[in-house]
């Protein structure tokens, strides 16, 4: 990179809350937030909004007629970046740019509009702008009035990431001061969860802890779905506002034997971390949050891939999966919140069914990771301030 980038805010909503000090708490307890519930007549553990949080970003489909008809995912995504901004203190006026993305999109409002159609052989006036990818970003911008531009994309479960990979080369670039990035994911819905079980990736045994993530002993795959937002706001530099420092970004893609796998040793995150160190000692990395989605052959190979990296000194390994399941495109930008908290915190957080971590050794540096279908990777270095 050639020169830091500044996190001066960032706001989530996801089951462990929206309010920062609830979000803390709910990491520090070693309870995960995914409960069972029935989709398409079968049950599945998901992980969903709290009731408060729930009923707080609901409100804001009171303030505007307009905001009925928009799904969930885009509700949530105006929810965070209103948060986001206002703790960043920026106007409407800065013209900020914005990137915003999600992996599904409007899952929930595109299965009710096809079940519609089926049944009654026409389509509802707002079925294709409301389930169009790009209405996130421009929801955004119409409900924060800036002038900026604005980005959608998916790319899988790395989407939030590549919307942090875009802001930093807009900053860098001079075309921008100030840039929102974020993802948005809803994709507890019948079919959405159906297409997890249909690949044999989803959880099906009632455990203690449904979602294994990390656990390398585990004998079957155990990913769960989770639904959350997260909006970051990016500056150019090193602010003395700053909650976080971005210090290195990598990505990469690889070959694929398989549209859903990654090789056995993760080529792509040892290309992407690799490039995301470059110029900062692997031995001055304290900890890495691990996409880890709960997958036999996903968790080893990453697992794999770190020991690659990193040779017999590896640093502390962690993820949140566990806790609150995988939310696809927003997953890497909640990873990203947990980093950011346990830096400020100065508490690592572990996972609760591993061999337990004990350390008192300062944390400052921190490798976070996400990859999704297709094989592309990203890994972002991220400092205390």
């Amino acid at each position: 990179m050639q020169t830091p980038v500044s996190i001066t805010a960032l706001a989530s909503v996801s089951p462990l809350g929206h309010r920062p000090e609830e979000i803390w708490q709910h990491y520090v307890s070693p309870k995960h937030h995914l409960r069972l519930a029935d989709f398409g007549s079968r049950e599945a553990y998901a992980g969903f909004l709290n009731s408060t949080t729930q009923t707080w970003v609901n409100q804001l489909r009171e303030e505007n007629p307009n905001y009925h008809s928009l799904d969930k995912s885009v509700i949530n995504a105006l929810a965070v970046s209103r948060m986001a901004v206002q703790k960043a203190q920026w106007k409407a006026e800065d013209s900020f740019g914005i990137n915003f993305g999600s992996s599904r999109g409007a899952t929930t409002l595109f299965e009710h509009y096809h079940a519609d159609f089926l049944k009654n052989k026409s389509a509802h006036t707002l079925s294709s702008p409301t389930t169009t990818l790009g209405n996130i970003s421009s929801w955004i911008a119409q409900d924060l009035q800036t002038q900026g531009p604005e980005i959608s994309h998916s790319i899988t479960c790395s989407t939030g990431f590549h919307a942090v990979l875009n802001g930093i080369a807009w900053l860098q670039s001079g075309m921008a001061n100030q840039f929102l990035v974020g993802a948005s994911e809803a994709p507890l819905t019948d079919f959405t969860v159906a297409q997890m079980q249909a690949m044999k990736i989803y959880a099906r045994e009632n455990q203690d802890y449904p979602c294994r993530s990390l656990d390398l002993s585990k004998t079957a795959n155990s990913m769960v779905l989770g639904e959350g937002a997260v909006a970051c706001c990016l500056e150019l530099g090193e602010k003395s506002t700053a909650l976080a420092t971005i210090l290195g970004i990598g990505y990469a893609t690889e070959l694929l034997a398989h549209n859903v796998s990654i090789t056995a040793e993760a080529d792509c995150f040892q290309k992407s971390m690799q490039m995301a160190m470059q110029g900062h000692d692997p031995d001055s990395i304290d900890a890495i949050i691990l996409h880890a989605p709960g997958t036999l052959k996903g968790d080893s190979a990453e697992y794999k891939a770190v020991q690659k990296v990193f040779g017999e000194s590896l640093p502390l390994l962690t993820s949140n999966k566990w806790k609150i399941g995988h939310s696809l495109g927003a997953s890497g930008l909640l990873s990203l919140e947990l980093a950011v908290l346990m830096l400020q915190h100065q508490v690592f957080i572990s996972v609760p069914y591993l061999p337990a971590i004990k350390t008192t050794k300062p944390l400052q540096k921190m490798l976070i990771n996400a990859v999704g279908f297709g094989g592309n990777a990203v890994s972002i270095l991220v400092g205390k301030p």
